[in-house]
């Protein structure tokens, strides 16, 4: 109510100031068809006037806001990969039988034009993001993944990723691993089938992890140079990376 208010009072001042203007136009010219014909002339443009405003210029501060908003959420996925998903990363993907198929097409160069992603993004789809469970070190997972539990939360409680379907999703598949594994009293000793069903709820964050990993070096790659550097010389898919520049 105090907005519509605000926006009353305003809306009453430009009127009698327009009005002022028009009336002290009228008294001191004296020629009331030339202010009328101005007042139709004004008239006329008004429709044109509200195009411009409402649609084209609503449409660009839509534009510059979305632009805005995709820049924050990069930066929020940035700080996600830095924290934690480089890491499980690295963890799972060393035990993932079949790694040798993708890990070279995962070795990006600055080179990369949107084509050499997207044609990784489709062999990245065939893979079968298998893990052999019985090499992966389940209770240092559950301590990691508990470490972190607190910095997740606060991703989530972050206004921007609901824009962002699948990172929320990525998170989503992360709080479930972790909520699984907190709930067994003994990870060392549970019986095959119980095994299996972590199995399947590890590949299903590997593969959303990967995917989203990828469009974060995409995004890095083309806007970021010096940040897709860093990324690269810390590639968890690279077992010879280093940040230590050579030469």
């Amino acid at each position: 109510m105090s907005k519509l208010n605000w926006e009353v009072k305003l809306g009453i001042f430009l009127i009698a100031v327009t009005c002022t203007i028009y009336s002290a136009k009228f008294i001191i010219l004296q020629n009331p068809q030339d202010t009328v014909n101005y007042i139709f002339n004004s008239m006329g443009f008004l429709p044109i006037n509200v195009l411009l405003v409402t649609i084209v210029l609503n449409k660009l501060l839509a534009i510059r806001s979305k632009r805005e908003k995709f820049e924050k959420l990069n930066m929020v996925i940035g700080t996600f990969f830095s924290e934690a998903g480089n890491h499980l990363i690295k963890d799972i993907s060393q035990n993932d039988p079949n790694l040798e198929n993708i890990k070279n097409e995962l070795i990006i160069s600055n080179e990369w034009n949107d084509e050499d992603f997207e044609k990784v993004r489709k062999k990245l789809s065939s893979h079968d993001y298998d893990v052999n469970i019985d090499k992966i070190e389940i209770e240092a997972l559950n301590g990691f993944l508990f470490s972190k539990r607190e910095f997740l939360l606060r991703l989530l409680e972050n206004p921007v990723l609901l824009e962002h379907e699948s990172f929320t999703e990525l998170l989503r598949a992360i709080f479930h691993l972790a909520e699984e594994l907190k709930c067994r009293d003994d990870l060392s000793c549970l019986p095959k089938s119980d095994y299996m069903h972590l199995q399947g709820d590890i590949k299903r964050v590997y593969g959303t992890l990967i995917f989203q990993w990828l469009d974060y070096m995409k995004h890095l790659n083309k806007h970021y140079p010096y940040l897709f550097s860093l990324e690269m010389r810390t590639n968890p898919f690279d077992l010879n990376s280093s940040p230590v520049v050579e030469k």
